[in-house]
């Protein structure tokens, strides 16, 4: 069966930082649970799912997304001061740490800049935000997705969306 709309999937994959001709790798998969995923429901990357439409449990692919096809650029003036009790996610704060703070669009990664009593610094770009992304992934299976999970909009089971 061939990836497409409402197909769900489940893969491995390795993320490997790529830019300025370095590797490194940033997460893996492998040796846990694979991923799975509903295809056509924008839970992945655009580009990422152009890659895997068509492909078939089985295949291995190698994708790689430049900043624009991934995360964005990085804008260098996304810093925004905030109180440092909006921050979630640790208790003792330090530049470089990633946050999670709850914006208008729902919660969003934020990475200390700098740190205060009361106030943090915060750099408002994607953590992968100006970094070229390698994608190894190799496909495990492809099934149709349930009535139900196409009304829900994601996969049930295994590596997908658990309901609490």
């Amino acid at each position: 069966m061939q990836i497409s709309d409402n197909s769900v999937v489940q893969f491995h994959y390795t993320l490997t930082d790529v830019s300025n001709g370095g590797a490194t790798e940033l997460e893996s998969s492998n040796g846990s649970h694979p991923l799975l995923y509903l295809h056509g429901h924008e839970q992945m990357l655009p580009a990422l799912e152009q890659a895997l439409t068509g492909k078939a449990a089985g295949d291995k692919l190698d994708i790689t997304l430049t900043p624009a096809q991934a995360y964005g650029e990085r804008d260098e003036n996304a810093i925004q001061s905030m109180q440092v009790k909006h921050l979630m996610g640790a208790k003792k704060w330090q530049p470089g740490m990633t946050a999670v703070v709850q914006t208008e669009q729902g919660q969003r990664q934020v990475t200390i800049v700098k740190v205060g009593m009361f106030k943090a610094d915060v750099d408002t770009n994607h953590p992968l935000a100006g970094k070229t992304l390698q994608f190894a992934i190799e496909i495990l299976s492809v099934r149709e997705a349930s009535a139900e999970e196409v009304a829900h909009g994601h996969a049930h089971g295994e590596g997908g969306h658990h309901h609490h």
